[in-house]
């Protein structure tokens, strides 16, 4: 038992405290302070459907239907599966009638909303086949899963429409737009973190904060959580926990939402440049924060003028340009002299940036080979293409595979930068007649200076969509994804990727 004159006292300290917060109010007119953090807090409470253009209306339901279907097939792999069991494993320890949500290609399984989005997260980069923005991070994985385990954690009180999902998600996504704007450093390909791991669990909490209807009060706290628990290393990139970070990005941002909303508070000033106390300006050396515009006719949101880049093959988004320029060179060569020999090879000069976790050698396994210019140069000359089953365990230990990267030799040019806006990829077949064979990709096929076209992705998504559904269960997705506005409970939605 408390003591009674403890329990006062605690009692006193609540009302008093309760006061203090009140008074402040009155101070200051009920109006808040006009932060960085709070104009953030204030977008995502204020923004509504008329907002969003057709331009970003079209753009982000490419990128919903190409995450699901990324997802899908990312739910046929290795990591998915370690995560799917230890996820259901705790779920059954620590969870009861909470097992609402579906997971991505398991039929019949329920788990509760953030465990099913970090398991669908975590499906979304099994492969590293997802969508990827400039400045660099992987938008969409962190913010979708969060969203569709909303919509059915929510259905029970309340119908979420296919209108509040789209601009939820149009939400997560420019919120980390804007912070990766407030670091020259977020420009280049990283070095130090994973920056979905950061902007992307910022984005999950915002897309959260909105769906879940919180006041601009509650959004900065969501926010304000969610810093506390955003980041992962790049030295574990091209490792099986690289998945975890999308994974995670999309559970806690989640989770930093759910929090907030029961009352759990955290800095207000979080994305504030606060002399002598690092908030969100910990993850840069340079940070210069900048307030965002009140939503309007006038605002004009980032993917309106930056697109995105859909990738074609399961790697990192720097081996396509470096795939596209060695796919030219054998075409070439098979041109000048009637069929690919390699033993007519002397040596392989590649032409990329210098980044250290994707210059791998000799790759050991499917992760590090999806990280790799010179795993992914010579496949695309020996086979004429770098697809989904180029990384299995039988392609990767190729005697013809390895004899090829024996003969790499890695260049970095100095104006070849890592930046996906600026980046090139260049090959270079040494012939041992004397002969030199050249190809370069300054954008490739996907890239958001040559956008896919509708067709080749839906065809990304048939393809990827069919290791799991049927058919018709395929074209009924096409269907509600590119029809969104008009879907009346998008809970509806997760209930077709199973």
């Amino acid at each position: 038992m408390i003591p009674s004159a403890l329990q006062n006292t605690r009692k006193l300290h609540q009302v008093s405290r309760q006061i203090h917060k009140t008074a402040l109010k009155v101070l200051v007119g009920h109006q808040p302070e006009e932060t960085v953090t709070n104009s953030f807090a204030s977008f995502i409470h204020k923004i509504r459907p008329e907002h969003l253009s057709e331009i970003v209306r079209h753009r982000s339901k490419r990128m919903i239907l190409d995450n699901i279907g990324v997802g899908l097939v990312g739910s046929t792999t290795h990591v998915f599966n370690v995560i799917k069991q230890y996820c259901q494993d705790l779920h059954v320890s620590t969870h009861g009638s909470s097992a609402v949500c579906s997971v991505y290609g398991q039929k019949g399984l329920k788990l509760s909303p953030t465990l099913a989005a970090y398991t669908n997260g975590v499906a979304v980069h099994s492969m590293d086949f997802d969508d990827t923005w400039h400045p660099a991070t992987h938008p969409s994985g962190a913010v979708l899963p969060a969203v569709l385990a909303l919509t059915q954690m929510l259905s029970k009180d309340k119908t979420i429409t296919g209108e509040d999902l789209l601009i939820a998600f149009n939400v997560g996504i420019e919120v980390q737009g804007r912070l990766m704007s407030f670091s020259p450093e977020a420009q280049n390909i990283p070095k130090k973190f994973h920056p979905p791991s950061v902007v992307g669990t910022m984005g999950s909490a915002a897309a959260s904060a909105k769906l879940l209807s919180l006041n601009q009060e509650q959004c900065t706290h969501a926010l304000a959580i969610a810093a506390s628990l955003a980041g992962a290393p790049m030295a574990n990139a091209a490792t099986l926990a690289k998945p975890l970070h999308i994974g995670n990005a999309s559970r806690l941002g989640l989770e930093a939402a759910l929090l907030a909303a029961r009352g759990m508070e955290a800095n207000p000033l979080i994305f504030d440049d606060v002399p002598g106390c690092s908030g969100f300006s910990a993850f840069y050396g340079e940070y210069e924060p900048k307030s965002l515009s009140a939503p309007g006719e006038e605002y004009e949101f980032l993917l309106e003028n930056q697109d995105i880049a859909f990738k074609s093959f399961p790697a990192h988004l720097g081996m396509h340009w470096i795939a596209d320029a060695s796919i030219s060179v054998r075409n070439r060569f098979i041109s000048q002299y009637g069929s690919f020999n390699p033993s007519a090879i002397q040596s392989i000069v590649l032409r990329v940036p210098i980044s250290k976790y994707i210059n791998r050698p000799y790759p050991e396994s499917e992760h590090e080979a999806r990280h790799s210019f010179q795993f992914n140069a010579c496949t695309a000359l020996l086979d004429g293409e770098v697809n989904i089953g180029s990384f299995s365990d039988d392609s990767i230990c190729r005697k013809e595979l390895h004899v090829l990267l024996s003969k790499v030799i890695v260049e970095h040019p100095k104006d070849n930068v890592a930046n996906f806006d600026k980046m090139y990829g260049e090959v270079a077949l040494l012939m041992k007649n004397g002969d030199m064979v050249t190809g370069k990709c300054d954008t490739f096929y996907g890239h958001w200076r040559n956008p896919l076209s509708r067709e080749s992705l839906q065809k990304k998504f048939r393809t990827n969509a069919r290791h799991v559904l049927q058919d018709d269960q395929v074209e009924g997705v096409i269907q509600v994804v590119e029809n969104i506005e008009q879907v009346t409970d998008s809970s509806q939605l997760p209930l077709l990727l199973q």
